[in-house]
């Protein structure tokens, strides 16, 4: 049997660090599509990129999500795929996996961001970034973040949802202040696109409908903004 490497198996030079976030669903229903077995996409992966090590084994840890592969395992394994690399990769949600999907190092982000590099990485590390506005507008730059992306990397995710369905479910308009200090566009457009929420829940009330709209309420948000900026 071929053995399961994990991360920590890695070479200690750090020719292939973890390729984050990795989309293992994406990976096995590429490989169903096509008609393959593990055994298939391992053989490839060893004869035609030359990673001797991986098996069957491997393939399924992938995509079980019990292991990660690294940079140039992710490239042979969408060679092997008949797929871009880019189709195995996850949106990135963490300030670490942005920074990662972007190729910068630490150091880069925390220069252009204008934090001190060791609270830079704490914050990393605990996945809550502490800036200043400033220096959150120079990381949303760095990172080319979208507006989403920015609110959640920032962790103001949960507090803009909570928001959001207060003004969905109730009185909207003592929602908008709020809202604005979360999300850093014009008051009226963040009037009408609440104000279009609110009557939509309204109308589909004790609905079906109604109940999706406040469970996914933020997605609700964020497609009625995109819908608003480019109407």
């Amino acid at each position: 049997m071929w053995p399961v490497r994990r991360p920590e198996d890695r070479p200690a030079d750090g020719t292939d660090q973890p390729a984050t976030p990795f989309d293992a669903l994406a990976a096995r229903r590429l490989r169903a599509a096509l008609g393959m077995g593990p055994e298939h996409v391992a053989r490839d992966m060893r004869v035609s990129y030359g990673l001797t090590y991986v098996g069957p084994d491997l393939v399924l840890a992938w995509e079980q999500g019990t292991a990660c592969p690294g940079s140039g395992e992710l490239t042979a394994l969408a060679g092997a795929l008949w797929c871009a690399p880019d189709d195995l990769v996850a949106r990135p949600r963490t300030l670490r996996e942005h920074r990662v999907a972007r190729g910068l190092d630490p150091e880069e982000v925390a220069r252009a961001a204008g934090v001190d590099l060791r609270s830079y990485l704490r914050m990393e590390e605990k996945d809550a970034w502490r800036g200043t506005d400033r220096q959150s507008a120079a990381l949303a730059g760095v990172l080319a973040l979208s507006l989403p992306d920015f609110v959640t990397v920032t962790g103001r995710d949960g507090r803009l949802t909570e928001l959001l369905r207060t003004a969905v479910t109730t009185r909207w308009q003592g929602c908008v202040r709020a809202v604005a200090k979360i999300v850093p566009l014009e008051r009226s457009l963040l009037e009408d696109v609440l104000r279009e929420l609110n009557e939509s829940y309204r109308a589909n009330l004790a609905t079906p409908a109604g109940r999706d709209l406040v469970d996914r309420v933020p997605e609700y948000f964020w497609t009625a903004i995109e819908k608003e900026m480019s109407g």
